[in-house]
């Protein structure tokens, strides 16, 4: 009796945490929600790209909320995802603007533009937001767009593989080659029709990035490679140890094999080993400058979304610990009590001004520790 009541407060504890970290999520997004214009599609503050960083949080809080049976945040997300398909082409800097504004959402080139990792990002937001509505219209989008990034990128310098981070094939970096890697996988996982395409576009990516020289000995991943195709050395950016581990995870899961979950736990640890305090919480290397706006200000985020996607496919208690640590000390320590606002900081104390883009960054923490 006694172990059979121990069991039931653990268990009233968790659900009790839970409800409270659901309950701080919402509260985080009411507050980002501040920033979105309807009449942009995207959030007030943002970059384009950092856009469709939001948009996708966005997506990944109404699947969380749903996992505890709280389906509150999907009308607001599904109204999010329709305005923003509509209008969001108007913001997009890198498209000639249409009188009128009548774009043509479905056409992949409204997202893109000549820097790559754009298309990349918005791809992947299109496909968070299939896998929270599942409109098929958003996955096709996807689709076109990562058909784009096979024309328009692939076929580097470096050995011939690998993708450009833009269209004056000057530079191949890090993230570029990451996002290729991780909507390949995703659409594998999602397009049960041409499955294998994207497998072998997956594994193609894989292959050449792993030897390509951008992880380095300590096994996190520098910025990019030199003109002669050697790593760069410059900064390893969170972002950079994050999307590369969604993208294994996902090609782990469309064509199993363990040496991806293998290299993506490398990865992961030595960035916790290189990008955490002795608390446990997440710094980009910029912060002790300020000079982390307007680009760093998202990254941190990335790397939680992703380490959250090995920790449901390979449990560690290391990555669980980051996750709940970063989000219990956002809310605590890098939160306006008055705004509600989550700034640069995640240790603290709360940086101002915070944006769009740090809120949303951090929100991408408190929506991963939803799970644990």
């Amino acid at each position: 009796m006694i172990l059979k009541a121990a069991l039931v407060n653990s268990a009233l504890l968790l659900a009790a945490g839970s409800s409270a970290q659901i309950t701080n999520v919402k509260q985080a997004f009411y507050t980002l929600q501040s920033w979105y214009n309807p009449g942009s599609g995207i959030w007030d503050g943002d970059g384009w790209w950092n856009g469709a960083n939001a948009f996708t949080v966005v997506a990944e809080l109404a699947l969380a909320a749903q996992t505890k049976n709280d389906s509150s945040i999907l009308q607001s997300a599904t109204n999010i995802f329709a305005n923003t398909w509509i209008v969001g082409p108007s913001s997009n800097g890198n498209i000639p603007q249409q009188s009128g504004g009548n774009y043509d959402s479905s056409n992949a080139t409204a997202w893109g533009g000549p820097a790559y990792d754009d298309n990349g990002w918005w791809a992947l937001a299109w496909i968070a937001a299939y896998d929270a509505t599942k409109n098929d219209t958003y996955l096709q989008l996807a689709q076109g767009m990562f058909d784009d990034l096979v024309t328009d990128a692939w076929g580097t310098r470096c050995g011939n593989g690998g993708v450009y981070w833009n269209s004056d094939h000057s530079y191949v970096n890090a993230i570029t080659n990451e996002l290729f890697l991780s909507i390949a996988a995703h659409l594998a996982n999602r397009v049960s029709d041409n499955s294998s395409y994207y497998i072998s576009w997956a594994e193609k990516e894989w292959n050449w990035f792993a030897t390509s020289g951008m992880i380095n000995e300590n096994n996190t991943i520098n910025d990019g490679l030199t003109d002669p195709c050697t790593n760069n050395g410059q900064t390893a950016w969170s972002y950079n140890q994050g999307v590369v581990l969604g993208g294994l995870v996902e090609l782990n899961k469309a064509s199993p094999n363990q040496s991806y979950i293998d290299s993506a736990n490398t990865i992961a640890q030595a960035a916790i080993k290189l990008l955490a305090d002795s608390n446990n919480i997440i710094h980009e290397t910029c912060e002790s400058s300020g000079d982390c706006f307007p680009n760093a200000t998202q990254f941190k985020g990335i790397f939680m979304r992703n380490l959250l996607l090995l920790q449901q496919a390979s449990p560690n208690d290391l990555y669980a610990k980051v996750i709940q640590s970063c989000a219990q000390s956002i809310w605590a320590n890098d939160r306006d009590n008055t705004t509600n606002q989550l700034s640069i900081n995640w240790a603290g104390p709360f940086v101002s001004p915070a944006n769009s883009s740090t809120h949303s960054s951090a929100m991408d923490a408190l929506v991963a520790a939803i799970y644990l």
